[in-house]
């Protein structure tokens, strides 16, 4: 079977890659000669899934599923939520939205955070939804090299390490994307 990943985030089409069965055969927007910059205008992450899958099924018509992804803190409201790739703005930087999130919790002591993933997968004319939600903390300071986004600050409940410091497989295993994916797949077969 073949399925459109709208998205061209290499790094999310490698953890997502990892998850798959081999007999779902990964295209990402570029293979189908999708490069424009899919919009992401919804204000809730579900909405932003949903906006993506339908953009790609109704101008290319293909079979996919779309992601959308937030860090959600406690102290702060929720935020910085359906904004998190452009909290520190439009430039999308990891480093910024990092600092900017540290910032914002420097005298908060509840530093408690999700990371939430909706899926949203258009199958032969019919639309399904995968939630994937991990608990964790946000630590003071960026620790690791790995992953990206806000992985470096945020420790999942339970472990000790941050996403950063996690092997893509340890990370792919537990991360709220892993958790939606495994919905997904589950679903497929």
């Amino acid at each position: 079977m073949q399925l459109v990943f709208a998205s061209n985030n290499k790094n999310k089409i490698k953890e997502i890659q990892i998850l798959l069965p081999s007999t779902i055969q990964l295209l990402s927007l570029e293979d189908i000669g999708c490069f424009e910059e899919i919009p992401e205008t919804e204000n809730t992450i579900e909405g932003n899934a949903m906006q993506k899958a339908n953009y790609v099924t109704e101008k290319y018509g293909f079979n996919c599923f779309a992601d959308d992804t937030g860090l959600e803190v406690e102290s702060l409201n929720g935020e910085p939520g359906v904004f998190s790739a452009r909290y520190a703005g439009e430039q999308k930087d990891a480093n910024d939205n990092m600092d900017k999130l540290l910032a914002n919790l420097k005298d908060k002591p509840n530093r408690n955070a999700q990371f939430k993933t909706v899926i949203c997968l258009n199958l032969d004319g019919e639309q399904h939804l995968f939630k994937g939600i991990i608990k964790g903390q946000i630590i003071e300071k960026k620790v690791g090299t790995n992953g990206f986004g806000y992985d470096p600050i945020f420790v999942a409940e339970g472990y000790d390490k941050t996403f950063a410091e996690l092997t893509l497989e340890e990370k792919s295993r537990i991360s709220h994307r892993g958790l939606a994916v495994k919905q997904l797949v589950d679903f497929l077969r």
